[in-house]
């Protein structure tokens, strides 16, 4: 099914066209209007030149000036072979539709509302017949039934005109092209873009991207390292205040040396505050008993920290190296 754009605006119309597989833009005098277009003919030879094939209107109160206002918009500068020439359904728009593919136009006979309209129209030859979708159910016609009736009858009659959904307005409608099985569908660029939105799509891609960044991420690369240590000759209420002020989870407690004498986190102070005889707040890091903290490489996968986290049952963890200490990582880091 050949995808078209419904657009005027220039900016909707690159974007769309950057996708690289559209087959082209179908436009009307009502966007033109609505966008304040003045010189038509200057805009339609821009859009000319911006998609691969350009569907524009060609009208006239017979078919004689319908043929001769499709030729003179020819003369502008367009590519015959890249051209559809949209004529609304009529006798005499249908006589000039046989009139323009009889000398090898391209024409979109379109404002289809019925199956008598439509079948004029592929007795004409017209290259696309354009059945209004949206229009349609707005005054309460059965156009998906419609639709559905046109390819049936361009198949079994074979005729080769290309039945065009138009008048796009929600997702389903794109839904409703496919499985009728029409030839073509011309979308706007706010229903386009958002076709391949769905939740679960989102959170798939998200685990993924998750689960490739535990893999490919070191530990190096996303440690805290301001603010992370504290001198054992410090009081726990120093520490607690270079934790809320630097919005840590842990700090590491070091000697004289630099070297690791604990790790103390907020859940060591909620501990020890259930047992506080009064003087916590003041008691220093020499009067604590030390602990051994769980240490990682600095080389380690985030997919390792993880794994070590959730083994060990801890929310903070010292990356060092060779050299000593690198920094800290706390589980909402990676999670």
């Amino acid at each position: 099914m050949e995808l078209y754009l419904d657009s005027v605006k220039f900016d909707e119309i690159e974007q769309a066209n950057n996708l690289g597989f559209i087959t082209g833009l179908t436009t009307t005098p009502t966007f033109m209007h609505r966008e304040g277009i003045k010189d038509v003919d200057a805009a339609i030879l821009k859009l000319s030149k911006m998609v691969s094939v350009l569907q524009i209107e060609a009208l006239g109160d017979n078919a004689e000036q319908i043929v001769a206002e499709a030729k003179r918009l020819l003369t502008l500068g367009l590519d015959k072979n890249k051209t559809v020439f949209k004529i609304p359904i009529s006798l005499e728009g249908a006589k000039a539709c046989k009139m323009l593919t009889s000398e090898g136009f391209m024409v979109n006979i379109h404002l289809v509302y019925t199956i008598q309209q439509a079948y004029l129209a592929m007795c004409a030859g017209a290259t696309y017949v354009c059945v209004l979708i949206g229009r349609g159910q707005d005054q309460g016609v059965d156009t998906l039934t419609l639709a559905a009736e046109c390819v049936q009858m361009a198949e079994e009659y074979g005729f080769d005109s290309k039945i065009m959904f138009s008048s796009v307005r929600n997702l389903e409608h794109i839904r409703n092209a496919i499985d009728i099985g029409c030839h073509t569908i011309t979308v706007p660029w706010s229903i386009m873009k958002n076709m391949c939105n769905n939740n679960l799509t989102d959170i798939g891609t998200k685990q993924f991207e998750d689960h490739t960044n535990l893999t490919m991420t070191k530990a190096k690369e996303v440690v805290t390292t301001e603010n992370i240590t504290i001198s054992k000759d410090k009081t726990i209420g120093d520490a607690l205040i270079q934790m809320t002020k630097n919005k840590l989870g842990a700090v590491i407690v070091v000697d004289g040396n630099n070297q690791i004498y604990r790790i103390f986190t907020d859940g060591d102070l909620r501990r020890m505050l259930s047992e506080d005889n009064g003087s916590l707040l003041t008691k220093k890091f020499t009067d604590v008993e030390p602990n051994t903290p769980v240490t990682v490489d600095a080389d380690a996968t985030l997919m390792e920290v993880s794994d070590i986290l959730h083994q060990k049952k801890i929310d903070n963890i010292i990356v060092t190296n060779t050299d000593g200490i690198v920094g800290l990582i706390d589980i909402q880091d990676i999670v």
